[in-house]
């Protein structure tokens, strides 16, 4: 009862399908194309300057995006302790409720 039961292989049931015919076919060579011209080389892309203004906007949006998270993050633990003191009123309120009985 508590033994495994291992189950055996199927053997084959001596209705085999034929094998399909392998015909042969030729082979075409290809034809070797041009070697590509060399171009001009890519231009290099210049070095990212940062000037007073775009250094302005970037401190402006990192500042932005770190006041977006901290609200999000402060309303998520509010609505925390919010839900925690309602349960916990809850939880005194039926304690009183039943010890009075």
């Amino acid at each position: 009862m508590f033994r495994p039961k291992i189950p055996t292989m199927p053997q084959p049931s001596g209705l085999d399908t034929p094998s399909a015919v392998v015909e042969p076919t030729t082979i075409t060579p290809r034809v070797p194309a041009a070697p590509p011209a060399p171009g001009a080389p890519a231009p290099t892309r210049p070095a990212v300057q940062l000037t007073p203004g775009t250094a302005l906007a970037l401190v402006g949006g990192g500042t932005a995006v770190v006041l977006v998270v901290g609200a999000v993050l402060v309303s998520m633990l509010l609505a925390v302790a919010v839900t925690a003191a309602s349960v916990a009123v809850c939880a005194v309120v039926i304690r009183s409720v039943l010890s009075r009985r």
